[in-house]
């Protein structure tokens, strides 16, 4: 069976009345969190896609970027998308399951929250609904404020961009701390460590942006640092 498959049969127990928790508490087992996460981003990209007023084709094109799916299961995805844009579950509720899946692991979580923010930012716009929608999620996620503004400069155009903020570190960091956020930061967004942290393997082109946001902003620091 699919990833889509099991992903729809959890969206229709959903529809069918059985509560989020109960759903979600089925995938907190290693090999299964790729399904909650999956769902995850799932419900919250198709309730988020709504934020703006709107649910845009460059949207849903936007969720098909980040899950790569077979053409064998583009049938399953389109209902699983469809069938979470209709649920009724609040999207706090799916975000508070979603961090009590992950616990004190914050890692899925920004990986996660990378694929909100590029399904926001797929009709060029970010609007203050999507904002104030990801910023909530960032809190109940326990996302720290110096995270989610990295993560917005990666998509925002408009927004700020400081690669202190990309690494993790402060300015008045030594650059021997630097390299080393760097180096884990390289390590972490490996894709077999994205996979065993619950990432589905169809969501890993979420890496590859990461990993040149993460390269740009060592580059950027080491030549300041050089000058």
């Amino acid at each position: 069976m699919s990833i889509w498959s099991l992903i729809l049969e959890a969206l229709k127990a959903l529809r069918a009345g059985e509560s989020l928790a109960a759903v979600f508490e089925q995938f907190r087992s290693e090999p299964e969190r790729r399904v909650g996460f999956a769902i995850g981003v799932i419900a919250l990209g198709a309730k988020m896609a709504k934020a703006d007023g709107r649910v845009t084709r460059d949207e849903v094109t936007a969720f098909r970027e980040v899950f790569q799916i077979a053409k064998e299961d583009e049938a399953a995805a389109a209902r699983v998308f469809n069938l979470a844009r209709q649920d009724v579950a609040g999207f706090e509720d799916y975000a508070k399951s979603v961090k009590k899946m992950y616990g004190t692991d914050c890692r899925p979580l920004m990986d996660l929250l990378d694929g909100l923010f590029h399904i926001a930012m797929a009709d060029g716009e970010y609007h203050p609904g999507e904002d104030a929608f990801l910023a909530r999620v960032a809190e109940i996620f326990d996302v720290n404020d110096r995270a989610f503004r990295a993560l917005r400069a990666r998509y925002v155009p408009e927004a700020l961009r400081d690669p202190y903020d990309v690494l993790g570190v402060t300015p008045d960091a030594p650059l021997s701390e630097i390299k080393l956020a760097y180096r884990t930061l390289v390590r972490e967004t490996h894709p077999d460590r994205m996979i065993a942290r619950g990432v589905p393997e169809e969501a890993l082109q979420l890496a590859n942006d990461r990993m040149s946001e993460i390269n740009a902003a060592w580059d950027e620091i080491s030549a300041e640092r050089a000058a």
